[in-house]
């Protein structure tokens, strides 16, 4: 039932991307989401789109893995898509599809704006799965950790805040699996988690939501004690096994991103705004 949700699995490849610094990814990722906002026409989202593309490629990470991520947030983006499309305000220039009632109307504006943050959205939740598929949970713990350092100045405790974010993604999958077999074990009770409407629906998830919350606290504390028996004390005195290295990996993956956002500013500037291209099908 949950085997679509990728976000925090890791899918283990020897790749261009699989070989790059964490620190590195990181920073691209960052970069990638400004690149995103940063794009206000949908020839700077075809560069963007682009761009994803050669990453999922050369990630050797299947397209449909990735596209699977989308499905977690999918009910928003269509919630969302929804609201834009008739609340939109394009001003008293729109090209009106239909006058509305009250504060709802429909105009072409309206629509080319709905798909224009449709796959604004779609960018954004494909291209930082490819951070998690791409990374294990210990590495990306490290790469947290080191960009954070500075603030170990202010004394804000970074070794614990990644430990906790690495935590936090390992229990995904854990949790999933956990997820499944106790819906299997209900199902052949005979729970049914697919008639009814939304209320019964949601009413059959609560004997799947209690068991699984008290294998997630029993976890927990499961951890907290093998935790304990191994003498942790946070980070002071703590030495790391592997010692991250910048590589001409991630030299090239900086130099892509930065191209990227400078041909989207270029474009930006080129090509005016989305609504450039409704001036040749709608006459002013």
């Amino acid at each position: 039932m949950l085997n679509d949700v990728t976000f925090g699995q890791y899918y283990p490849a020897k790749s261009f991307v699989h070989n790059m610094d964490p620190r590195a990814k990181l920073v691209l990722v960052i970069a990638y989401i400004v690149a995103i906002f940063l794009a206000s026409n949908f020839y700077a989202l075809a560069a963007v789109t682009l761009f994803l593309v050669i990453a999922v490629i050369f990630s050797r990470v299947p397209f449909g893995r990735v596209l699977r991520s989308v499905k977690m947030i999918l009910f928003v983006i269509i919630f969302t898509a929804i609201l834009n499309l008739f609340f939109y305000s394009a001003g008293e220039d729109a090209h009106m599809i239909w006058g509305g009632w009250g504060a709802l109307s429909l105009s072409w504006e309206s629509v080319i704006n709905t798909i224009f943050l449709a796959m604004r959205l779609f960018l954004l939740v494909m291209g930082t799965s490819i951070l998690t598929l791409t990374t294990t949970p210990v590495a990306l713990t490290d790469g947290i950790e080191s960009l954070l350092t500075p603030l170990k100045w202010i004394k804000f405790p970074v070794h614990e805040l990644a430990l906790i974010m690495s935590i936090a993604l390992r229990f995904i999958p854990i949790l999933i699996d956990e997820t499944n077999r106790i819906i299997a074990a209900q199902k052949a009770r005979g729970a049914n988690f697919e008639k009814g409407g939304l209320i019964s629906r949601a009413k059959a998830m609560i004997p799947v939501l209690i068991p699984l919350l008290v294998s997630a606290f029993r976890r927990a504390e499961d951890l907290g004690d093998a935790m304990d028996a191994r003498c942790y004390s946070g980070a002071k005195g703590r030495t790391k096994y592997k010692k991250l290295t910048f590589t001409w990996r991630d030299l090239i993956g900086l130099l892509l991103v930065a191209g990227l956002i400078t041909g989207i500013v270029f474009l930006n500037s080129g090509f005016g705004d989305k609504f450039a291209i409704l001036i040749h099908f709608f006459p002013q």
